[in-house]
């Protein structure tokens, strides 16, 4: 009975640092997106900066997980839980890696006035925030209908940013002096777009946690 005690209190000290790094993840895409609208470098150098303390949970999470399977030898479902938080954690860093280039294209378009407002952007940036809100909330619920419900919304998110890509596309050769904007948009389209497939992978993972099989949620 105590070392199932010791199990379950190591297993919520890999869930909560995993909660940490999703909060700082979301904390850095929501600052990215209102840095980029704002013209703000200052904040975008401030999202670089704090990157590393998102990479440092990151490799804090892994050691954490291995260090259980070694001294727990855990099986089946627990097993199971692990390996998805170390998963989990991947997807997650990659998130943030997203906020980060975000913010390096906020530094790279500088201080020009963006040519249009960038609703659509903003639209698809919150849905793909909301999955990894979801997402997370769906691993620790251990939430099946929920992590189904997150990767129907990467449907949406695709459709957004075909429609951005396309009408950036067109006024692309109509406004060549804003080839640089229009390619750092682009790019942040991209990153939001990946951002939503990791938020899916997640989905992906709960789905293996609690059926104890794979599934392909991105075909």
């Amino acid at each position: 009975m105590v070392v199932r005690e010791k199990f379950e209190y190591d297993l919520k000290i890999l869930r909560d640092r995993l909660n940490e790094i999703a909060q700082l993840t979301e904390k850095a895409l929501l600052e990215a997106i209102h840095a980029l609208e704002t013209k703000n470098v200052e904040a975008a150098l401030e999202i670089i900066e704090n990157d590393e303390r998102i990479d440092d949970l990151d490799e804090e999470i892994n050691d954490l997980a291995i260090l259980l399977i070694a001294k727990q030898q855990p099986v089946a479902i627990d097993l199971r839980r692990i390996i998805v938080a170390i998963k989990i954690s991947n997807d997650i860093e990659r998130m943030a890696d997203f906020a980060v280039n975000i913010a390096k294209s906020t530094i790279r378009i500088g201080d020009e006035p963006l040519f249009k407002p960038i609703e659509t952007i903003k639209k698809m940036h919150a849905l793909a925030v909301e999955m990894l809100s979801l997402s997370v909330k769906a691993f620790n619920d251990e939430d099946v209908l929920l992590a189904k419900r997150v990767a129907d919304m990467d449907d949406q998110v695709d459709d957004l940013y075909g429609q951005t890509i396309r009408e950036l596309l067109e006024i692309m050769p109509e406004r060549k002096e804003l080839m640089q904007q229009i390619t750092q948009l682009m790019f942040v389209c991209r990153y939001i777009e990946r951002t939503a497939d990791h938020a899916t992978n997640i989905s992906e993972s709960v789905l293996y946690l609690v059926k104890g099989r794979r599934y392909d949620l991105n075909a």
